[in-house]
C-alpha cells in the first residue's frame, strides 16, 4: 500500500498545525545566503502544494512532484483558486522522486517534510539523489530535512495521540512507532478514525508510514556517489547546531 493512498483527502487537516508560511521563510532565507540569485526549483514531494503556493508569493518558479495522485489533483485544483499571478509560477505534476526525469535544470531542489526519509533502502537514496544530481545545474543548490539519527536513537519515538476536526469532521488519529534499528528504520502505523459530524458515521483508515533515520556520513556518502557535496546542517527552523534533540536536521548541498 502506497502512503498516503487512503487519506489524501485529509492531508490539510491533519497538518493543520504546521506552518507553512514559517518553514518557507526559514528556506528563504536559506536560500538567500546559499543560492541568492535563484528563481527556478524543482520540488521533489510538494504533496498538496502549500510550499510551493508560498514559494511562488516569494516570486520563485516551481515544478512540483508527487506520485500520489490524489495529492497533485488536490495541489491542482488549489492552485486554480489563487491568481494568474502565483498560478502561473506553479506546475504540478505525478512523479516519483526516485525516477522523475525531465529535460530541465534547476538552480535549486527542494525536497521538505521529511521525503527523503521515506526513502528507506539504500537504492531508494542513491535513486533519489542521482534524480536530484541530474536536474541541478552546476553549482545548484539541494535542501532536504530528514529523521536524524543521533536524536531518533537518543530520544525514541513513543505512541501518541491527537484530535483534529473541522466543520465537517473529526479525526482520532493513533500512532505506533516499532523501530528497527538495523535497518535505521521506524514503522510508524496509524490508526484513523473519521467521523461525520452530521451523520455520526465513522471511517476506518490504517497505514503504515516506513520511515529511516539518516546519519551524517551515510548522507555524505550518497551525496558524493551523486556529484552533490555537503555544505551545511542545521537543526530544521532553528539553525542551531544539529544534536541528540535535534529530531529534524537541515541538510543544505551542492551540485559539483
Amino acid at each position: 500500500m502506497k502512503v498516503f493512498s487512503q487519506y489524501a483527502q485529509y492531508y490539510d487537516l491533519l497538518n493543520q498545525q504546521k506552518d507553512y508560511k514559517q518553514e518557507i521563510d526559514y528556506i528563504s532565507s536559506l536560500l538567500n545566503k546559499f543560492a541568492p540569485n535563484s528563481k527556478n526549483m524543482l520540488e521533489l514531494g510538494c504533496g498538496t502544494g502549500l510550499h510551493a503556493i508560498y514559494l511562488a508569493e516569494k516570486g520563485y518558479h516551481i515544478t512540483g512532484i508527487d506520485q500520489s495522485v490524489d495529492m497533485i489533483s488536490l495541489a491542482r485544483d488549489r492552485i486554480n483558486t489563487f491568481p494568474n499571478s502565483i498560478s502561473n509560477l506553479i506546475n504540478f505534476k505525478i512523479g516519483d522522486i526516485r525516477t522523475y526525469s525531465i529535460n530541465k535544470s534547476f538552480d535549486v531542489v527542494l525536497s521538505l517534510f521529511h521525503v527523503i526519509s521515506y526513502q528507506i533502502t539504500n537504492s531508494d537514496l542513491n535513486q533519489s539523489f542521482n534524480t536530484v544530481s541530474n536536474h541541478l545545474k552546476p553549482g545548484g543548490i539541494f535542501i532536504f530535512d530528514c529523521w536524524y539519527g543521533p536524536a531518533v536513537i537518543s530520544d525514541n519515538p513513543y505512541k501518541r495521540n491527537k484530535k483534529f476536526e473541522n466543520d465537517e469532521i473529526i479525526i482520532n488519529r493513533q500512532a505506533t512507532p516499532q523501530i528497527h534499528p538495523t535497518k535505521n528504520q521506524v514503522d510508524v502505523h496509524f490508526d484513523i478514525k473519521i467521523t461525520n459530524k452530521q451523520t455520526g458515521k465513522s471511517n476506518i483508515i490504517n497505514e503504515i508510514h516506513r520511515m529511516r533515520y539518516l546519519f551524517n556520513p551515510e548522507i555524505e556518502q550518497f551525496l558524493k556517489m551523486n556529484d552533490l557535496k555537503l555544505l551545511h546542517s542545521e537543526e530544521w527552523l532553528t539553525g542551531n547546531e544539529p544534536n541528540f534533540n535535534s529530531w529534524y536536521v537541515t541538510f543544505i548541498c551542492e551540485r559539483i
